[in-house]
Protein backbone atom coordinates (compact mmCIF):
# COMPACT_ATOMS: atom_id res chain seq x y z
CA UNK A 1 0.00 0.00 0.00
CA UNK A 2 1.56 3.53 -1.02
CA UNK A 3 2.08 5.76 2.03
CA UNK A 4 0.55 9.01 2.48
CA UNK A 5 1.75 12.27 4.14
CA UNK A 6 -0.70 12.83 6.44
CA UNK A 7 0.90 14.52 9.80
CA UNK A 8 4.35 15.63 7.47
CA UNK A 9 5.19 11.67 8.05
CA UNK A 10 6.92 11.85 4.17
CA UNK A 11 8.30 15.45 4.43
CA UNK A 12 12.22 14.89 4.13
CA UNK A 13 14.13 16.00 1.30
CA UNK A 14 15.19 13.55 -1.24
CA UNK A 15 18.14 14.95 -2.52
CA UNK A 16 16.61 16.05 -5.73
CA UNK A 17 19.86 18.18 -6.86
CA UNK A 18 17.98 21.04 -7.45
CA UNK A 19 18.33 24.20 -5.23
CA UNK A 20 16.47 27.49 -4.85
CA UNK A 21 18.99 28.81 -7.73
CA UNK A 22 17.98 26.45 -10.55
CA UNK A 23 15.57 27.08 -13.59
CA UNK A 24 12.54 25.48 -15.16
CA UNK A 25 14.52 24.80 -18.17
CA UNK A 26 17.06 23.06 -15.90
CA UNK A 27 14.67 21.05 -14.21
CA UNK A 28 13.06 19.86 -17.21
CA UNK A 29 16.03 18.76 -18.98
CA UNK A 30 15.96 15.16 -20.66
CA UNK A 31 12.18 14.73 -20.00
CA UNK A 32 10.08 13.91 -23.04
CA UNK A 33 5.91 15.16 -22.81
CA UNK A 34 5.35 14.36 -26.65
CA UNK A 35 1.79 12.92 -26.71
CA UNK A 36 1.11 14.55 -23.04
CA UNK A 37 -1.57 17.50 -22.56
CA UNK A 38 -1.39 19.71 -19.71
CA UNK A 39 -3.48 22.26 -18.37
CA UNK A 40 -2.40 25.66 -16.80
CA UNK A 41 -4.66 27.90 -14.89
CA UNK A 42 -3.42 31.44 -14.84
CA UNK A 43 -0.58 29.89 -17.71
CA UNK A 44 -0.62 33.02 -19.31
CA UNK A 45 1.53 35.75 -16.92
CA UNK A 46 4.19 35.43 -14.28
CA UNK A 47 5.64 31.54 -13.11
CA UNK A 48 2.46 30.37 -14.73
CA UNK A 49 3.45 31.64 -18.44
CA UNK A 50 7.48 30.50 -17.96
CA UNK A 51 5.57 26.93 -16.86
CA UNK A 52 3.24 27.44 -20.24
CA UNK A 53 6.64 27.91 -22.33
CA UNK A 54 8.85 25.07 -20.36
CA UNK A 55 5.97 22.26 -20.69
CA UNK A 56 5.56 23.09 -24.28
CA UNK A 57 9.41 23.27 -24.96
CA UNK A 58 9.16 19.46 -23.71
CA UNK A 59 6.55 18.77 -26.54
CA UNK A 60 3.46 18.49 -24.54
CA UNK A 61 0.20 20.49 -25.33
CA UNK A 62 -0.70 23.13 -23.11
CA UNK A 63 -4.27 24.18 -22.40
CA UNK A 64 -3.80 27.75 -20.97
CA UNK A 65 -7.15 29.46 -18.57
CA UNK A 66 -7.06 32.84 -18.80
CA UNK A 67 -9.81 35.57 -17.44
CA UNK A 68 -8.19 37.73 -20.38
CA UNK A 69 -8.00 36.24 -23.66
CA UNK A 70 -6.56 38.90 -25.54
CA UNK A 71 -3.88 39.71 -23.04
CA UNK A 72 -3.37 36.03 -23.43
CA UNK A 73 -2.97 35.87 -26.61
CA UNK A 74 -0.78 38.65 -27.02
CA UNK A 75 1.33 36.95 -23.98
CA UNK A 76 1.54 34.00 -25.42
CA UNK A 77 2.00 34.47 -29.16
CA UNK A 78 4.52 32.42 -30.99
CA UNK A 79 4.86 30.01 -28.30
CA UNK A 80 3.78 26.44 -30.24
CA UNK A 81 1.47 23.81 -28.95
CA UNK A 82 -1.12 25.97 -27.41
CA UNK A 83 -4.77 26.17 -26.62
CA UNK A 84 -6.33 29.27 -24.84
CA UNK A 85 -9.75 29.05 -22.94
CA UNK A 86 -11.55 31.46 -20.88
CA UNK A 87 -11.50 30.47 -17.47
CA UNK A 88 -11.98 32.56 -14.33
CA UNK A 89 -11.46 30.70 -11.33
CA UNK A 90 -13.57 32.53 -8.58
CA UNK A 91 -16.81 31.76 -11.23
CA UNK A 92 -18.16 28.51 -10.80
CA UNK A 93 -19.93 28.48 -14.19
CA UNK A 94 -16.34 29.73 -15.95
CA UNK A 95 -15.36 26.84 -14.49
CA UNK A 96 -17.91 24.27 -15.33
CA UNK A 97 -18.49 25.71 -18.90
CA UNK A 98 -14.58 24.82 -19.43
CA UNK A 99 -14.66 21.48 -18.29
CA UNK A 100 -17.59 20.55 -19.97
CA UNK A 101 -15.54 21.46 -22.95
CA UNK A 102 -12.53 19.48 -22.57
CA UNK A 103 -14.14 16.72 -21.48
CA UNK A 104 -15.91 16.01 -24.71
CA UNK A 105 -13.20 16.47 -26.52
CA UNK A 106 -12.53 13.19 -25.02
CA UNK A 107 -8.85 13.39 -24.43
CA UNK A 108 -6.76 12.15 -21.07
CA UNK A 109 -5.31 15.16 -18.86
CA UNK A 110 -2.07 14.20 -17.80
CA UNK A 111 -0.89 17.19 -16.03
CA UNK A 112 -3.17 19.84 -14.14
CA UNK A 113 -1.56 22.72 -12.57
CA UNK A 114 -3.98 25.09 -10.31
CA UNK A 115 -1.12 27.77 -11.16
CA UNK A 116 -3.54 31.00 -10.82
CA UNK A 117 -3.89 32.86 -7.84
CA UNK A 118 -5.09 36.13 -6.05
CA UNK A 119 -3.22 37.74 -2.95
CA UNK A 120 -3.21 41.36 -1.26
CA UNK A 121 -6.86 42.15 -2.05
CA UNK A 122 -9.17 44.38 0.04
CA UNK A 123 -12.45 42.34 1.51
CA UNK A 124 -14.82 40.74 -1.45
CA UNK A 125 -16.97 38.08 -2.40
CA UNK A 126 -17.96 36.01 -5.31
CA UNK A 127 -21.80 35.18 -6.13
CA UNK A 128 -22.04 32.51 -3.66
CA UNK A 129 -20.76 34.73 -0.64
CA UNK A 130 -17.47 32.91 -0.58
CA UNK A 131 -14.33 35.45 -0.04
CA UNK A 132 -12.41 35.84 -3.14
CA UNK A 133 -8.79 34.64 -1.97
CA UNK A 134 -10.76 31.30 -1.09
CA UNK A 135 -13.01 30.98 -3.76
CA UNK A 136 -9.63 31.69 -6.52
CA UNK A 137 -6.82 30.53 -4.85
CA UNK A 138 -8.41 27.29 -3.58
CA UNK A 139 -12.63 26.30 -4.44
CA UNK A 140 -11.58 27.20 -7.97
CA UNK A 141 -8.83 24.35 -7.87
CA UNK A 142 -11.24 21.46 -6.16
CA UNK A 143 -13.65 22.56 -8.43
CA UNK A 144 -12.18 22.39 -11.25
CA UNK A 145 -10.11 19.24 -10.39
CA UNK A 146 -13.51 17.23 -9.27
CA UNK A 147 -14.97 17.82 -12.84
CA UNK A 148 -11.78 17.00 -14.35
CA UNK A 149 -11.56 14.07 -12.73
CA UNK A 150 -12.34 11.33 -15.18
CA UNK A 151 -9.68 13.11 -18.01
CA UNK A 152 -7.27 12.82 -14.84
CA UNK A 153 -7.89 9.02 -14.08
CA UNK A 154 -8.04 8.58 -18.16
CA UNK A 155 -4.44 9.55 -18.34
CA UNK A 156 -3.41 6.72 -16.42
CA UNK A 157 -0.35 8.53 -15.43
CA UNK A 158 -1.72 11.92 -14.07
CA UNK A 159 -0.50 14.39 -11.82
CA UNK A 160 -2.20 17.65 -10.24
CA UNK A 161 0.43 20.25 -8.88
CA UNK A 162 -0.94 23.42 -6.41
CA UNK A 163 0.77 26.51 -6.53
CA UNK A 164 0.28 27.32 -3.15
CA UNK A 165 2.62 29.36 -1.20
CA UNK A 166 4.70 30.05 1.92
CA UNK A 167 2.19 32.32 3.02
CA UNK A 168 0.35 29.37 4.51
CA UNK A 169 1.95 30.18 7.77
CA UNK A 170 0.29 32.91 8.12
CA UNK A 171 -3.24 31.34 9.13
CA UNK A 172 -4.46 27.83 9.53
CA UNK A 173 -8.02 27.15 7.60
CA UNK A 174 -10.45 28.25 10.35
CA UNK A 175 -13.48 25.98 9.50
CA UNK A 176 -15.70 28.28 12.29
CA UNK A 177 -15.08 31.40 9.99
CA UNK A 178 -13.63 30.82 6.50
CA UNK A 179 -15.24 33.48 4.87
CA UNK A 180 -14.73 36.53 7.63
CA UNK A 181 -18.34 37.04 8.79
CA UNK A 182 -17.43 36.77 12.30
CA UNK A 183 -13.74 38.49 12.60
CA UNK A 184 -12.08 40.71 11.10
CA UNK A 185 -10.70 40.73 7.49
CA UNK A 186 -7.62 40.79 7.13
CA UNK A 187 -5.84 40.23 3.84
CA UNK A 188 -3.04 38.66 4.98
CA UNK A 189 -5.28 35.92 7.27
CA UNK A 190 -7.38 35.48 4.51
CA UNK A 191 -4.30 34.14 1.96
CA UNK A 192 -2.53 32.03 4.08
CA UNK A 193 -5.58 30.29 5.10
CA UNK A 194 -6.48 29.87 1.21
CA UNK A 195 -3.13 28.54 0.72
CA UNK A 196 -3.37 26.30 3.88
CA UNK A 197 -6.58 25.19 2.27
CA UNK A 198 -4.59 24.34 -1.34
CA UNK A 199 -1.99 22.12 0.86
CA UNK A 200 -4.76 20.15 3.06
CA UNK A 201 -6.19 19.48 -0.77
CA UNK A 202 -3.06 18.35 -2.67
CA UNK A 203 -2.52 15.83 1.21
CA UNK A 204 -6.12 14.57 0.74
CA UNK A 205 -6.73 13.98 -3.11
CA UNK A 206 -3.53 12.04 -3.02
CA UNK A 207 -4.55 9.72 -0.72
CA UNK A 208 -7.77 9.20 -2.85
CA UNK A 209 -6.81 9.43 -6.15
CA UNK A 210 -3.45 7.20 -6.09
CA UNK A 211 -4.86 4.24 -6.36
CA UNK A 212 -6.05 5.32 -9.97
CA UNK A 213 -2.50 6.53 -10.93
CA UNK A 214 -3.42 10.24 -9.96
CA UNK A 215 -0.49 11.99 -7.74
CA UNK A 216 -1.10 15.54 -6.31
CA UNK A 217 1.83 18.37 -4.71
CA UNK A 218 1.51 21.67 -3.56
CA UNK A 219 4.15 23.84 -3.17
CA UNK A 220 6.19 27.31 -2.87
CA UNK A 221 7.13 28.79 -6.25
CA UNK A 222 9.48 31.26 -3.66
CA UNK A 223 9.58 35.15 -3.65
CA UNK A 224 10.21 35.97 -6.97
CA UNK A 225 10.39 39.52 -8.40
CA UNK A 226 8.54 40.53 -11.56
CA UNK A 227 5.21 39.10 -11.11
CA UNK A 228 1.63 40.76 -10.83
CA UNK A 229 0.85 39.27 -7.45
CA UNK A 230 2.11 42.05 -5.22
CA UNK A 231 0.58 44.59 -7.06
CA UNK A 232 -2.34 45.60 -4.75
CA UNK A 233 0.25 45.80 -1.64
CA UNK A 234 1.12 48.75 0.00
CA UNK A 235 4.38 49.51 2.06
CA UNK A 236 2.58 48.61 5.67
CA UNK A 237 1.70 45.03 4.45
CA UNK A 238 5.03 44.35 2.99
CA UNK A 239 6.38 45.58 6.27
CA UNK A 240 3.91 43.23 7.97
CA UNK A 241 5.63 40.19 6.15
CA UNK A 242 9.13 41.36 6.95
CA UNK A 243 10.31 42.05 3.72
CA UNK A 244 10.86 46.04 4.56
CA UNK A 245 12.41 47.12 7.61
CA UNK A 246 11.17 50.19 9.19
CA UNK A 247 12.23 53.11 6.96
CA UNK A 248 11.09 51.11 4.00
CA UNK A 249 14.07 49.23 2.53
CA UNK A 250 13.92 45.85 1.35
CA UNK A 251 15.77 43.16 3.81
CA UNK A 252 19.38 42.14 2.80
CA UNK A 253 18.11 38.90 3.45
CA UNK A 254 15.12 39.10 1.54
CA UNK A 255 16.91 40.86 -1.63
CA UNK A 256 19.46 37.89 -1.42
CA UNK A 257 16.61 35.21 -1.95
CA UNK A 258 14.26 36.97 -4.65
CA UNK A 259 14.19 34.52 -7.54
CA UNK A 260 13.76 35.41 -11.19
CA UNK A 261 10.50 34.30 -12.58
CA UNK A 262 12.40 30.68 -14.60
CA UNK A 263 13.92 29.84 -11.02
CA UNK A 264 10.38 30.42 -9.57
CA UNK A 265 8.61 27.87 -12.08
CA UNK A 266 11.24 25.55 -11.13
CA UNK A 267 9.23 23.88 -8.23
CA UNK A 268 6.31 23.38 -10.49
CA UNK A 269 7.82 21.72 -13.74
CA UNK A 270 9.54 19.09 -10.46
CA UNK A 271 6.37 18.26 -9.09
CA UNK A 272 4.68 17.87 -12.49
CA UNK A 273 7.64 16.14 -14.31
CA UNK A 274 10.28 14.75 -12.23
CA UNK A 275 10.77 10.87 -11.94
CA UNK A 276 11.91 11.49 -8.74
CA UNK A 277 8.53 11.67 -7.27
CA UNK A 278 6.49 9.00 -8.93
CA UNK A 279 6.09 6.79 -6.12
CA UNK A 280 5.44 9.42 -3.86
CA UNK A 281 2.39 12.02 -3.32
CA UNK A 282 0.65 14.53 -1.34
CA UNK A 283 4.01 16.36 -0.39
CA UNK A 284 4.66 20.42 -0.17
CA UNK A 285 7.74 20.88 -2.33
CA UNK A 286 10.33 23.83 -2.49
CA UNK A 287 13.22 25.00 -4.08
CA UNK A 288 13.17 22.17 -6.49
CA UNK A 289 12.98 19.17 -3.56
CA UNK A 290 10.60 17.97 -0.84
CA UNK A 291 10.45 20.51 1.96
CA UNK A 292 11.11 20.51 5.93
CA UNK A 293 8.28 20.04 8.02
CA UNK A 294 8.45 22.43 10.66
CA UNK A 295 8.43 21.93 14.66
CA UNK A 296 4.81 22.39 15.80
CA UNK A 297 6.10 24.76 18.84
CA UNK A 298 9.05 26.71 18.06
CA UNK A 299 10.50 29.93 17.76
CA UNK A 300 10.48 28.83 13.99
CA UNK A 301 7.13 28.67 13.62
CA UNK A 302 5.90 31.55 15.70
CA UNK A 303 8.12 33.70 13.99
CA UNK A 304 7.66 32.58 10.58
CA UNK A 305 7.96 34.85 7.59
CA UNK A 306 7.38 34.28 4.14
CA UNK A 307 10.55 34.77 3.03
CA UNK A 308 11.70 31.90 5.42
CA UNK A 309 11.08 28.06 4.37
CA UNK A 310 9.44 24.69 5.62
CA UNK A 311 6.16 23.55 5.99
CA UNK A 312 3.32 24.02 8.83
CA UNK A 313 2.10 20.60 10.07
CA UNK A 314 -1.62 22.19 10.45
CA UNK A 315 -1.70 22.34 6.78
CA UNK A 316 -1.02 18.32 6.58
CA UNK A 317 -3.30 17.28 9.06
CA UNK A 318 -5.49 14.03 8.32
CA UNK A 319 -8.51 15.39 10.02
CA UNK A 320 -8.42 18.83 8.82
CA UNK A 321 -7.88 17.35 5.11
CA UNK A 322 -10.59 15.17 5.16
CA UNK A 323 -13.08 18.08 6.84
CA UNK A 324 -12.27 20.28 4.41
CA UNK A 325 -13.01 17.87 2.01
CA UNK A 326 -16.74 17.84 2.84
CA UNK A 327 -16.98 21.38 3.48
CA UNK A 328 -15.72 22.13 0.03
CA UNK A 329 -18.18 19.72 -1.41
CA UNK A 330 -20.93 21.58 0.66
CA UNK A 331 -19.50 25.29 -0.35
CA UNK A 332 -19.17 24.80 -4.02
CA UNK A 333 -21.96 22.14 -4.56
CA UNK A 334 -20.24 19.98 -6.17
CA UNK A 335 -19.51 16.32 -5.56
CA UNK A 336 -16.18 14.82 -5.65
CA UNK A 337 -16.65 11.09 -5.50
CA UNK A 338 -13.27 9.60 -6.52
CA UNK A 339 -14.00 5.97 -7.91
Amino acid sequence: MKANNYQGVLQKPIGSGFTAASTSTEVIEGINLNGKIAIVTGGNTGIGLETTKTLSSAGATVIVLARNLEKAKTNLKGIPNIEIEEGDMMNPLSIERFAQKFLLSGRPLHLLINNAGIMWVPLQRDQRGIESQLATNYLGQFHLTAKLWTALKQANGARVVNVSSLGHHNAAFDFEDPNFEKRDYQTLLAYGQSKTASNLFALELDNRAKDFNVRAYALHPGSIAGTELGRNADVEQWKQLGFLDENGNIQPEVLAGLKTVPQGAATTIFAATSPLLNAIGGVYLEDGDIAELLPTDSSIQANAKLHQNGVQEYSLDESSAKRLWDLSQEMTGVTFSIS
